[in-house]
């Protein structure tokens, strides 16, 4: 929730810490440590936000996967079933449900490397579906389709339709992939000028799911203005 210089930042092999929040592996479960401050647009003031998050996997998986001809992007579906603890001090409020863990890196800015990607997860009754496609900085498309099982184990799927969704209040546009391309979006937890998440209902193979889709602009992202706005939602640590 802060941007922090070089000098915040440790990292060891189990563990990578960024001023007074951290993250590691305890045992098999992945444990977040949060100690910050949220600031919010129209809001002078910062709230403190306290807490500890544990993510324990349900399935690993140890491929990664190249976003890009050159493998300067990858994608890591570290985890694509889990179960997650949350106990917050501020604000105060725990809870306990289904989870997903995921990276990308890489050795370029992601601003450098794509134009446009969506993003969406299922969970169903024998594993995780994962759908990722974009248009990279150079114009080419890309899009994939991954299945994996209740072990972690990929495979890769035919694509189904392309389902529309509306465009955000920030006019983001959305999309995800659902049997006869149709989904609903059920709630948008984030609305922001070129990033968007949300719940949406859809159906795969036939099952129904629940699932998170994200819709990320990098236009957007690198533009003048938005570059000027990000420090009004996201503090800068000097």
């Amino acid at each position: 929730m802060t941007e922090r210089p070089h000098a915040a930042v440790a990292q060891e092999r189990d563990q990578l810490a960024i001023g007074p929040s951290a993250i590691r592996w305890v045992g098999d479960a992945l444990e977040i440590d949060i100690e910050e401050r949220d600031k919010r647009l129209g809001i002078p003031w910062q709230r403190r936000v306290q807490g500890k998050i544990r993510v324990i996997p349900e399935a690993l998986n140890a491929r990664s996967f190249a976003l890009d001809a050159d493998a300067r992007h990858r994608w890591h579906c570290i985890a694509p079933r889990a179960r997650i603890e949350v106990e917050m001090i501020e604000p105060a409020v725990r809870w306990r449900g289904s989870a997903y863990l995921d990276s990308n890196f890489g050795g370029e800015s992601l601003e450098d490397g794509f134009r446009v990607w969506h993003w969406s997860r299922a969970h169903h009754r024998r594993g995780a579906t994962v759908f990722y496609e974009g248009i990279r900085r150079d114009g080419s498309p890309f899009a994939s389709g991954l299945r994996f099982n209740s072990s972690g184990t990929a495979e890769e799927i035919d694509l189904p339709l392309v389902a529309p969704l509306p465009d955000t209040l920030w006019q983001m546009e959305r999309q995800t992939r659902a049997d006869r391309g149709q989904a609903r979006v059920i709630r948008t937890w984030e609305d922001a000028p070129f990033y968007a998440r949300s719940t949406v209902e859809a159906r795969l193979d036939g099952e129904p799911v629940i699932a998170v889709q994200e819709s990320l602009s990098l236009d957007r992202f690198r533009s003048p203005i938005v570059q000027f706005m990000l420090p009004y939602r996201m503090p800068r640590a000097r």
